[in-house]
């Protein structure tokens, strides 16, 4: 018991004058879960605290520093909102050194990238077609790409599995993030003839199609393919092999190329689509202070990016976001970015008064070794959330259970169904879900819940139950425990 309420002169978690008790213990259904996996109590954090209505605020060792995977996302999302705005824009823009007639551009052509987490194909593509509108037609000059945006930190590349570093969702930030890096390989079988097509087409990314072709049959929900990149000092081939049936395809998603190949690339795809042409090469270069604004773009507000960081905890725009943060707050003492996020990030928290000692984070989305938190402090910032001007669209971004997001196949046919908004955070030794869910009585909590464990086996249903026998509790049925 003292270790479950240890803390609590430093906790800034703030109960409601009508939610003043405390429940030491897990629910029974939680702590069933918990045994039938064969998991010991103590590998659970859940803090449950009303928001409005009655009910005992259950805390269970909530002030136990622990990882909280994806769910460091809320923390970034939530500071973001109130730090930048809800309607924060970033900006993408096209200059020139040189000068433009007759469709003719004498000069470099510098793009400059702003941090825009969501710059995909589509925006790009609007905004060459402005430059195309200005009357730009051939580029006599380089393609210079602006990087300056962001001071990066120096970070380890993040390793949980030794898996392939490929994966898209490992891909790292950049002042210019181009459609998050990721290519689109679709590999088809039509009539006996097996083609693979790559989105977007770039020169540097070379196909050798080794996939046996077989006749019609039933496609798998998985087909037999496998995309082998091997580099070299020309770019990339991706050799792919495997069977795939008549009339069958299958998709896959790779970072195979690094920033300024991946955005040169896309630009010099999408300009020659346009009718365009570049004369000169790529290179990485600083905008002069001269140079001439040709065409720029503005993302999405800051309320759309942060849905998508939440629905689909989409690592490489929370770690935009992140240092977008520092970005806008950086002070001369900050060594990096990231620095100064986390510098801005806590005294933002301790204006609210909430004390976060066991905070750390490293990039802000929870893909990491190092980020910690306790679920009382997660808790104490939702429920700051709860109350501030941009709640709903806070809560709005969270995936709705069994419906959309990472929630969309859990808690089907339960209460919980349509009534909680949950993010949900999932590492090789960390399951982690953090929200809002309602009780038997329509009334709001917010839940935070985190399992750490070596072999986190069924974790996800030990989670769920809790938000199961929330949903199923009576307003101020519970017993206090001191």
């Amino acid at each position: 018991m003292l270790g479950v309420l240890r803390g609590l002169a430093f906790a800034t978690l703030a109960l409601p004058a009508y939610a003043e008790r405390i429940d030491a213990t897990l629910p029974a259904g939680v702590e069933q879960a918990l045994k039938s996996n064969k998991l010991g109590a103590d590998t659970l954090s859940v803090v449950m605290l009303p928001l409005n209505g009655e009910g005992a605020a259950t805390l269970v060792n909530a002030d136990v520093s622990v990882n909280p995977a994806s769910t460091m996302k809320l923390v970034t999302t939530y500071a973001a909102l109130e730090l930048l705005g809800p309607n924060h824009q970033w900006k993408t823009e096209f200059f020139t050194d040189g000068t433009l007639k007759d469709g003719v551009l004498q000069g470099n052509l510098y793009l400059k990238g702003g941090g825009d987490p969501k710059l995909n194909m589509e925006k790009l593509w609007l905004l060459l077609r402005d430059l195309r509108a200005n009357g730009v037609v051939q580029v006599k000059g380089d393609l210079v790409l602006d990087r300056s945006h962001f001071i990066q930190p120096d970070l380890p590349a993040f390793d949980d599995d030794g898996g392939d570093q490929n994966r898209p969702f490992l891909v790292e930030p950049d002042s210019l993030l181009v459609n998050l890096k990721a290519l689109r390989f679709v590999t088809r079988n039509d009539g006996g003839k097996v083609s693979v097509a790559v989105e977007p087409p770039l020169d540097r990314v070379r196909i050798d199609n080794r996939v046996q072709a077989l006749p019609a049959a039933k496609c798998p929900g998985w087909p037999d393919l496998h995309y082998n990149p091997i580099a070299d000092s020309q770019g990339v081939t991706v050799v792919i092999t495997g069977k795939l049936h008549a009339g069958c395809n299958g998709q896959t998603y790779l970072a195979l190329l690094d920033h300024p190949d991946y955005a040169a690339g896309t630009v010099r795809s999408l300009w020659k689509e346009l009718g365009g042409s570049i004369t000169g090469g790529d290179r990485v270069g600083s905008v002069p202070s001269d140079a001439r604004l040709l065409a720029h773009a503005l993302s999405p507000d800051l309320t759309e990016i942060i849905r998508d960081i939440n629905k689909y905890s989409n690592n490489t725009m929370a770690r935009q976001l992140f240092l977008s943060l520092g970005a806008a707050h950086r002070l001369p003492g900050d060594a990096d970015d990231a620095q100064a996020a986390q510098r801005v990030i806590r005294q933002w928290l301790a204006s609210k008064g909430i004390a976060a000692p066991n905070l750390v984070m490293e990039n802000g989305s929870g893909l990491s070794r190092q980020e910690r938190i306790t679920a009382r402090e997660m808790a104490a910032m939702l429920q700051a959330a709860w109350r501030s001007p941009y709640a709903a669209e806070f809560i709005s971004s969270m995936p709705l259970a069994a419906m959309d997001g990472t929630m969309r196949k859990r808690l089907r046919e339960t209460p919980v169904a349509g009534n909680a908004h949950i993010k949900t955070g999932t590492l090789k030794d960390v399951r982690a879900i953090a929200g809002y869910s309602r009780d038997a009585q329509g009334n709001s909590w917010a839940v935070v819940a985190i399992l750490n464990h070596p072999q986190p086996w069924g974790a996800a249903a030990i989670l769920d139950e809790v938000l199961v026998s929330l949903s199923s509790q009576q307003g101020g049925s519970q017993t206090a425990r001191r």
